[in-house]
């Protein structure tokens, strides 16, 4: 005798389960977005400062901390920062435009400086604990998905020429 079939989901607790789980998507898919375009803009900074002795004294100090120390440390100022940043949207979108794109710019610069360093010194310690390894490996395969879905090589190339075309005219422009 065949065993039973297991009841499903009613259709209306799947649709209500699906839309945030798109929106979710959709959410995680724009920030990827904005960041692989913005990130040629902000990728020479990150160079400079990591090239301080003050940061590189930084870094081995977050090297050498136990894997969930280097965890608090990058949560403790992302969840301060993240949280800037949808305010500084909030801020734009209510017409207090100059103030909205300061927050959201010094939230984004933070997020850079200080937990991409973070981020930076202390992989190898967050790779021991297991969950934060899966999370980060999850993490690392989804923006490789959206990126070649979305061909966004190409697209920062041309966004790249157009940098480079840009600050050519301004050259030209001061002399």
């Amino acid at each position: 005798m065949p065993a039973p079939p297991l009841p499903s989901r009613p259709p209306r607790r799947r649709l209500l389960l699906a839309v945030p789980a798109f929106l979710f998507r959709l959410v995680c898919a724009l920030v990827i977005i904005l960041d692989e375009l913005v990130r040629p803009i902000y990728r020479p900074l990150l160079a400079r400062l990591a090239a301080l002795r003050l940061m590189q004294a930084f870094e081995r100090r977050v090297a050498r901390l136990h894997p969930f120390a280097v965890l608090a440390l990058l949560v403790i100022p992302y969840a301060l920062v993240e949280p800037l940043k949808f305010v500084g949207l909030v801020w734009i979108a209510n017409g207090w435009e100059k103030r909205g794109t300061l927050l959201f710019l010094c939230a984004y610069l933070v997020s850079f400086v200080v937990i991409e360093r973070i981020f930076t010194a202390g992989r190898s310690q967050l790779m021991t604990i297991g969950w934060m390894a899966w999370v980060i490996d999850t993490g690392v395969a989804v923006r490789r998905r959206i990126y070649d879905r979305l061909h966004l090589d190409a697209i920062k190339r041309r966004i790249a020429r157009q940098v480079r075309r840009l600050r050519a005219r301004l050259r030209a422009l001061r002399r």
